[in-house]
């Protein structure tokens, strides 16, 4: 087929719109406040190889990672007609244990009558023979991830100090939540038995599978309307232009090699920053080869993996450098897989960026992929200036707080990351309480939040002041304090509590975020970045982001 412009933008638009519509049914049939108000969820359209060809506009830090997770559940399970696969293991293309992904096949040549496009059979379905069993494969895949606010482990939120991922939660490999159209009970009674809240945890299952479906449903549509070749020829040719486009941008980037090197506070258990390098080196393509590396992302001298919680796996960094290198290219540029082929990341084995079972990993997913974001940034400020903003707060300041609710008579489990401010552009300042780079997310209303769960917020503000100055000033962070009505276990991760987020072009740097509690008697308690405490009725946590770094020099004329 000849390509034709006006068909590919079209397409770009329905398969992108197609990965919205995912996530807009994932949100309005959720259960919990962290998908349904946080948005803490993703969704995402793969092609019969498991290739992505669009992304909602979700999460970064699960889009980019996302495709491991297909390719993981493709490599260890036959999905057939109706078949759902499951799965969430870090070592295996996830990021931490809280978020769950599911993945669906899509089938349109062999769909029979009364069949839904997920394969499902419907009352007038026929006997006709399995695709699975001829050998065929399907058309397409559909893929959601969502945060679930516990999934198990030593602390409620499962985002706690541990030390191995044993300790974390339920760990799954890649399995059959749905076969042919039929929820398998077993697996499903195996997860809920091991969280403390099974019917939330139940209900934003089903959330996401009904988020598959969605996608299903539509990519059956649009099949049926443009045909499967065309569709499929589409998809093929987003993933090269996409990978065109990049291969522009990089040619006019000026060859030579960038460093950088950045720091995490502490793992937690130690007192000892932990060091992120990276060098990125541009390189002219070889001619003969057409589809070579035009740029190498190195980590190399990249700390080893740490006791603590911060440890991030290969899918983590992988989908940190996705991120980068498609914020350096035009709105309109869709985010294929094509993105990466110009791209070589090289990630060391047994690294803080590329850890090994049976490291512990809730925080590598939300704190280090922040740090893996400013560290490439720092040094693509030194080949790209115009492009390039000071570091926003690098940090997610995951808050969970958990125990019994009076109410309910059950356990409760809340979890919400905060925002802060965001780094001062070249060109304008940094926006304040707004969450950035590997995260989308919303802060949770204070209504929903009270609503849902035993506790109360006492303030909820803008830290004035903790954006740093500059000819362009950074924003500002958020004040939130929370005051809990039962007894009930805090545990925070957060970072970027000694060294505040950095200034460019000689920008100041942002105020470093600070955590207390506030006791019944009114004395204060600072807290570290990386604790757990607990609370009695009437006692408050308090949580103060980062404000971003400035940009520019202020001395300087505007």
């Amino acid at each position: 087929m000849r390509t034709d412009p006006i068909e590919l933008e079209i397409f770009k638009n329905i398969y992108h719109s197609i990965a919205e519509e995912m996530g807009a049914a994932l949100r309005r049939t959720a259960f919990s406040p962290n998908i349904k108000e946080r948005r803490d969820y993703s969704c995402a359209v793969f092609d019969a190889h498991g290739e992505v060809i669009a992304m909602g506009d979700h999460m970064p830090v699960h889009l980019g990672s996302m495709p491991m997770s297909v390719r993981a559940a493709i490599e260890s399970l036959p999905l057939g007609p109706g078949d759902v696969a499951m799965l969430n293991d870090p070592f295996r293309g996830g990021t931490h244990l809280p978020d769950i992904t599911l993945v669906a096949p899509v089938y349109m040549r062999h769909k029979r009558r009364g069949q839904d496009a997920l394969g499902t059979a419907g009352e007038d379905a026929g006997a006709t023979e399995s695709p699975r069993k001829r050998g065929h494969h399907p058309d397409f895949y559909v893929a959601s991830r969502a945060h679930h606010a516990d999934v198990g482990g030593t602390y409620p939120g499962s985002m706690g100090l541990c030390r191995e991922i044993y300790q974390e939660g339920l760990r799954i490999p890649p399995v059959r939540l749905m076969r042919s159209g039929t929820m398998d009970r077993d697996v499903l009674a195996l997860l809920l038995n091991n969280v403390r809240t099974p019917n939330e945890r139940e209900g934003d299952l089903g959330a996401q599978i009904a988020a598959c479906h969605t996608g299903a449903q539509r990519l059956s549509e649009v099949c049926a309307r443009y045909g499967l070749e065309r569709a499929h020829f589409a998809s093929r040719k987003l993933l090269n232009y996409s990978e065109q486009m990049m291969r522009a941008f990089l040619a006019r980037v000026p060859k030579g090699t960038y460093r950088a090197e950045d720091f995490m506070d502490s793992d937690g258990i130690s007192d000892r920053p932990v060091k992120i390098v990276v060098a990125v080196k541009f390189q002219e393509p070889r001619r003969r080869a057409a589809r070579s590396h035009t740029v190498t992302v190195d980590f190399t001298g990249t700390d080893t993996q740490v006791q603590g919680s911060i440890n991030a796996v290969e899918a983590i960094t992988y989908s940190a450098c996705f991120y980068v290198f498609r914020c350096l290219l035009a709105e309109d540029v869709p985010a294929t897989s094509g993105l990466m082929r110009p791209v070589r990341v090289i990630a060391p084995s047994g690294t803080v960026v590329n850890a090994l079972p049976p490291a512990a990993v809730a925080g590598g997913n939300v704190e280090t992929s922040q740090r893996i974001v400013d560290v490439l940034l720092r040094a693509l400020a030194q080949a790209v200036p115009e492009q390039i903003p000071a570091a926003a707060s690098g940090t997610m300041n995951n808050l969970t707080i958990g125990g019994m609710d009076p109410r309910m008579g059950g356990p409760f489990a809340y979890y919400e990351t905060i925002a802060g401010g965001m780094g001062a552009r070249p060109t304008k300042p940094g926006i304040s309480g707004v969450h950035t780079h590997m995260t989308n997310s919303l802060n949770t209303p204070a209504e929903a939040l009270e609503y849902s769960y035993p506790l109360r917020v006492r303030q909820y503000s803008l830290r004035p002041g903790s954006g740093g100055n500059g000819r362009h000033r950074g924003g500002d962070g958020i004040i939130r304090e929370i005051e809990v009505l039962t007894e009930a276990e805090v545990t925070l991760l957060a970072d970027r509590r000694t060294r505040g987020p950095w200034g460019l072009r000689g920008g100041a740097d942002g105020l470093p975020g600070n955590a207390s509690v506030i006791r019944r008697d009114g004395s204060v308690e600072k807290l570290p970045g990386k604790s757990n405490v607990r609370l009695v009725k009437g006692e408050r946590i308090r949580i103060e982001t980062p404000g971003g770094g400035g940009w520019g020099n202020s001395n300087q004329d505007r």
